[in-house]
């Protein structure tokens, strides 16, 4: 056995470009799946632990104002632990050149359910302290004992640092939930102690309700009863715990990246499978005459087939070993990043498990065994004397294209040679495409995947003509409506919070009311082509029309939820689906929204400038108003965009690179196959006299002519791949575009072919080097 295995290490030396190529196709599955599988498991355990020691709540219930009498009945609904009431509202901070949102909430007294993860300083003990977000406060760098200031429309309030801290129903800390990632320097939230809520609300009330339902209950029931209890109180509407936007997206992230970790390491390691497959074969089929011998002197079949069995086995634990490392060593540092970026979670830290390694090695063993069986199980069933004898040639039937009349004759001798060549072994041409296949599907998704995101942003320039969104404090009328002398045109509009009733798991949205006049906010249909506003119905954006089915003509049943509209319910109908890459809205006008019994009230105002207006300016003068409470930017929308992007690059990078190494790996190990199957052809052709550029012509079509088969096959299944994907990554909060563009098409064939022509370059000294007597004589 001894022998055997040092056998072994001779046959992979003999092949060491093959099962360096091979390695590098486990690596890549191993990398995949240590990386992805570690930030599932690693988050799921910490937001496991975390939502309970902090009590996520199951559901927040929302009211215009309710009182600690009140709600003595709620408390008494079967299945509710404990209810907590605070008081919730929005501020502002001004700093140079911009102003920052506050989300604040005042601590309910013995506070059990959402509770603070104090990372600094302490929880607020009276009216005039307040706790920060960590991340907002490391943003403006606050201490903990500075004053800060912020105001409402009541006034400026004043307080002083009592600590910073993270909570678990803001650990996807944003203000949109149609942006990406949180933006900590203009959103933040902040704690407070419950006495300030009466000079903050003019009086002491809660808006705000906390659940927190006994193990077992439906949550979905007691929504049901609270919202029956609520029909003599300004119930506005309740969000439960799977809706709430960081539950949710956490969990998305977690779901989806396990997936990912199950299904990209198995079409690599099935790639890798192939590979071993068509390399086995080629070794087992060049040591005809050894096998013959091993069994000639009574070596089992059993024994035999386990010493090349050894072949899969190294490349699966060494494949394995070099991915693992590698993720070690770089994604998880990457991944740490975007999961900081991403989401507020104290502590968190990924940190991958030494566990990871085996299941690629398991898996990847598995699928390079079975090959390893299918290719040899054929010459072990031979007796001794039969695999003694050369392999009888294969007989070759009449091709398709030598039955066409008069063109066979018209090829050339070395295009003749390259068709026999591919028709003789059309098992393994259709495996040695199964490589490229699978590296054009992900150079297609890849690229596509980033031209998505590019049209993403370019979209926001179409969409969007105005330069200033400025929010007023309240209704707009004539009186308080001040426009510096820059202003070219400007539309009124409001945004309505709504709730579904018809899609119970949806998370609450916006209703967008302008003028059908405005044409600083372009729509386009599923088409792109430009679409406006009307009096006969609702723009849906595609997003929900998507995940719901919704079609123009359909009417959808909607909640009203802004406090001034106690919760109000109202049939709309659709007129237009429009196409919203970045912030998906419902859009109406004033006259149709009108013809529903709702009345409206404008309360912001889109601004266009002038050529030469001064921006900052424009901006001074805006902020000077009394009237104006914020004003945001279009470059804003930009800016998220751009986040975006800049989070994905580096899966963008990967997914090409990985695919660059499937491909290279693939066609190296299958051209070399190619070569050495062909040598006594090869070295018959040099000695009639061959150039060595007509050679190496023949070996550069035929791969040339089973990458364009390859990647004709792989068009179809990129694009369904593609949409796949995208669904996937998709939501009701962010449409990505699902088609392939001809240059994303073309960029991907490019590249195909040329890491094609690359191998082929590579391989050209395997057929300088190849010995025309000992090849021609290899028979005898």
């Amino acid at each position: 056995m001894k022998k055997l295995h040092l056998k072994l290490l001779r046959d992979i030396k003999e092949s060491k470009g093959q099962f360096l190529a091979i390695v590098l196709v486990i690596a890549v599955g191993a990398f995949f799946y240590a990386g992805l599988i570690t930030i599932s498991n690693d988050l799921s355990a910490y937001t496991e632990e975390y939502f309970e020691e902090h009590n996520l709540a199951d559901s927040n219930v929302h009211y215009s104002e309710i009182t600690g009498n009140e709600l003595s009945s709620l408390e008494e609904i079967e299945g509710i632990n404990k209810i907590e009431a605070r008081y919730t509202f929005d501020a502002n901070q001004t700093f140079e050149g911009y102003k920052a949102t506050l989300k604040i909430h005042t601590i309910p007294q013995n506070n059990e359910i959402n509770t603070i993860a104090v990372t600094s300083g302490s929880i607020p003990s009276n009216k005039e302290e307040i706790l920060l977000d960590a991340r907002y406060g490391e943003e403006h760098q606050y201490m903990v004992g500075d004053h800060i200031t912020f105001h409402t429309n009541d006034g400026n309030f004043d307080f002083v640092i009592s600590g910073f801290g993270e909570n678990v129903e803001h650990a996807f800390n944003i203000e949109d939930p149609s942006l990406v990632l949180p933006d900590y320097k203009t959103y933040g939230v902040a704690y407070i102690h419950e006495d300030r809520i009466e000079e903050i609300a003019g009086d002491f009330y809660y808006n705000e309700l906390l659940v927190d339902a006994k193990e077992g209950h439906d949550i979905s029931i007691i929504s049901e009863t609270i919202e029956d209890y609520s029909n003599e109180l300004p119930y506005l509407y309740q969000v439960n715990k799977d809706r709430s936007v960081s539950y949710s997206a956490i969990n998305v992230t977690i779901n989806n990246n396990r997936l990912m970790s199950t299904v990209s390491p198995l079409i690599l390691f099935m790639v890798a499978a192939v590979i071993i497959f068509l390399t086995m074969s080629r070794v087992i089929d060049s040591q005809r005459n050894q096998i013959g011998i091993m069994k000639a002197l009574g070596v089992k079949d059993s024994k035999i087939l386990l010493h090349y069995m050894g072949y899969p086995v190294l490349v699966g634990i060494i494949g394995s070993v070099v991915g693992w490392v590698i993720t070690t060593v770089t994604l998880v540092n990457l991944l740490n990043s975007v999961i900081e970026q991403t989401y507020s979670l104290p502590n968190f830290n990924l940190s991958i498990s030494f566990y990871t390694l085996f299941p690629p090695i398991i898996v990847s063993i598995v699928f390079g065994v079975i090959a390893c069986f299918f290719s040899g199980r054929s010459i072990l069933k031979e007796r001794a004397a039969q695999a003694l004898r050369p392999k009888p040639p294969k007989k070759m039937k009449k091709t398709l294209v030598e039955r066409i009349p008069g063109l066979w004759k018209k090829l050339t001798y070395g295009n003749k040679l390259i068709l026999r060549n591919i028709f003789l072994n059309p098992k393994r041409a259709l495996a040695s495409s199964v490589g490229v296949i699978v590296c054009v599907i992900l150079l297609i998704t890849a690229f596509g995947f980033e031209t998505s995101m590019q049209t993403i942003a370019s979209q926001i320039n179409k969409v969007y003509k105005y330069d200033l969104k400025v929010d007023y404090k309240g209704e707009l009328t004539g009186g308080n409506i001040k426009l510096p002398s820059e202003v070219d045109q400007y539309y009124s509009q409001s945004t309505i919070p709504i709730e579904f009733v018809d899609f119970p798991d949806e998370n609450n949205a916006s209703l967008i009311v302008t003028e059908k006049e405005n044409n600083l906010i372009q729509f386009f249909d599923e088409q792109n082509n430009p679409v406006t506003l009307d009096d006969t119905g609702v723009f849906v954006p595609q997003s929900y029309a998507d995940e719901y089915n919704i079609s123009a003509g359909d009417t959808i049943k909607i909640k009203l939820i802004a406090p001034e509209m106690k919760g109000k319910s109202i049939d709309i109908k659709v007129a237009e689906i429009s196409t919203q890459y970045t912030n998906p809205s419902f859009y109406s006008t004033p006259a149709y929204i009108n013809s529903l019994g709702v009345d409206y009230k404008p309360t912001s105002l889109l601004v266009q400038l002038n050529s030469g207006a001064d921006r900052n300016n424009v901006q001074n003068y805006f902020e000077e108003d009394p009237f104006v409470d914020t004003i945001s930017d279009r470059g804003d929308l930009n800016k998220a965009v751009d986040n975006m992007i800049e989070q994905n690059n580096p899966v963008f990078i990967m997914f090409i690179v990985c695919a660059v190494i499937l491909s290279f790996g693939a066609m190296f190990t299958i051209s070399s196959i190619n070569i050495y199957e062909r040598t006594r052809e090869l070295a018959t052709l040099k000695v009639l006299g061959y150039q060595k550029n007509k050679i190496n012509r023949i070996i550069f079509v035929e791969n040339i002519i089973l990458t364009t088969f390859a990647i004709i096959v792989a068009l179809p299944i990129s694009g369904y791949m593609y949409r796949l994907v995208v669904q996937a990554l998709s939501s009701t909060n962010q449409q990505i575009p699902d088609r392939l563009g001809f240059v994303t098409i073309g960029l991907a064939i490019i590249l195909t072919f040329v890491l094609t022509i690359i191998s082929n370059l590579l391989l050209r000294r395997k057929v300088i080097k190849i010995d025309m007597i000992e090849s021609l004589k290899s028979v005898e």
